[in-house]
């Protein structure tokens, strides 16, 4: 076997795992795993130690140092942030939030879905410590809930996994919003002066002077990121920010663009490039150059920047997070299980999540402000709700946030854990044994 040979059927499994829709949220269940059985193993000094572990950046005299838990939280996540801005900003321009027919069902079901946990959550836990963390289970986790619907296969109608994406994104808006309003510290106005003034800058690259290349937004990114960091509004925000900045248009129409490369070829047949030699003359090459920057001229910076950063998160940056975040100390054994914040937090999650999107759905349908996905029933609009009300990611992104009491925190991951995991067997289970039913009516 050659060398080639031998490496591609070694990575074949590998690439494979990569291109399954479900395979972000397998890694991410598989990190907590490990996190929890870490953090609660005789090797649990190591998990906390290696998270606490100071990490310096310095340039000249400059120093910048934090924990690396922090450069998960605050750095990596970021770019989570800012792949979510780009997803939103395709979406409003050319996909299922480009209309307001389109928007109006995850759009209303976005809103029930955040307005009724937080307010059972508040309900349930007044007069308890932590209430502050009211706005932990307004979130949905986009991969766990894509990835266990991408489980169910080509039974499921595609309408259904559109609304659950686009109700997600909508759900991420709602999340950012509240992390800027709620869970960011006291502010230093000078810092947030000059973090505006380059997300300024780069939006005057993009909609002044037409600039289309990647470093340009990715460089002025950092500084937008630094200073709001400065600033004490929480960093994160600056990813979503940036990515509005970039560029959604392409230097060349896809007609050109195929007219070019019919003229490539048709230029590479007339010249009948040199057979049997490993190199090509020199117009051929000059000709391929044209053709390389005819693909780059194709492709919106917009749309080249999700590719290029999509792997990454999904198979980086989220899993990095759930090991770093995940990994809770169960004290006490099943005691936790009576701790308000506990029940609180997964009863929010699973219930609330439920009946406020499932409710808020509904309520648009009856209203005819929006209709139901094509090929849908309402069973199945019972078990897209209850994906929903799987938060992990941004649920224990926002406990991060709201919550400085150790023992708290952990009584949240806990129920986040809990209620996440109850969500998305249900909907799981009842999707399908749904799939196939005809249509019912929700009295």
């Amino acid at each position: 076997m050659q060398p080639g040979q031998l490496i591609n059927t070694i990575t074949s499994p590998f690439r494979q795992f990569i291109r399954q829709e479900s395979s972000s949220g397998i890694l991410l269940i598989i990190c907590t795993v490990v996190a929890l059985l870490w953090a609660n193993s005789p090797l649990s000094g190591y998990y906390f130690g290696l998270w606490d572990t100071p990490v310096s950046i310095t340039i000249g005299e400059t120093s910048f140092s934090k924990p690396l838990l922090l450069w998960v939280n605050d750095g990596l996540m970021a770019i989570f942030f800012f792949t979510i801005g780009l997803e939103i900003k395709r979406e409003v321009i050319d996909g299922e939030l480009s209309s307001l027919r389109k928007a109006a069902l995850p759009m209303v079901a976005a809103v029930g879905g955040m307005a009724v946990p937080a307010a059972l959550f508040f309900f349930l836990h007044q007069g308890n410590p932590g209430v502050q963390g009211w706005g932990i289970p307004m979130a949905t986790d986009i991969a766990f809930s894509l990835g266990i619907l991408s489980l169910l296969g080509s039974r499921v109608p595609i309408s259904l996994k559109v609304f659950l994406t686009a109700f997600a994104i909508v759900d991420d808006i709602g999340a950012v919003l509240v992390i800027a309003l709620f869970y960011s510290h006291e502010v230093h106005w000078n810092s947030l002066a000059i973090s505006g003034s380059l997300l300024a800058f780069l939006f005057a690259c993009n909609y002044v002077f037409s600039m289309k290349r990647n470093w340009i937004y990715i460089i002025g990114g950092i500084g937008v990121w630094y200073y709001m960091l400065k600033s004490g509004i929480h960093p994160t925000i600056a990813g979503v920010l940036v990515a509005f900045t970039v560029p959604a248009t392409n230097n060349i129409r896809l007609k050109n663009f195929t007219n070019s490369i019919r003229d490539f070829l048709d230029e590479f047949r007339a010249e009948k490039a040199a057979e049997g030699g490993p190199f090509l003359p020199k117009q051929e090459l000059k000709t391929i150059e044209a053709l390389k920057s005819n693909v780059r001229a194709v492709q919106p910076p917009l749309q080249r920047m999700e590719y290029l950063f999509n792997d990454f998160v999904a198979f980086f940056v989220m899993p990095l997070f759930a090991l770093a975040n995940a990994g809770v100390m169960l004290r006490g054994g099943l005691e936790v299980v009576s701790e308000p914040l506990f029940l609180n937090i997964a009863i929010a999650l699973f219930a609330g999540k439920l009946i406020g999107i499932l409710g808020f759905s509904w309520l648009g349908v009856r209203l005819g402000i929006a209709g139901l996905p094509a090929g849908a029933n309402w069973t199945q609009m019972v078990g897209a709700a209850l994906l929903g009300g799987i938060g992990f990611t941004m649920a224990l992104f926002i406990a991060n946030l709201a919550l400085e009491d150790s023992t708290l925190l952990a009584q949240a991951k806990l129920g986040i854990l809990a209620g996440s995991f109850l969500a998305g067997l249900a909907g799981y289970l009842l999707l399908r044994w749904s799939l196939g039913e005809g249509d019912e009516e929700l009295a």
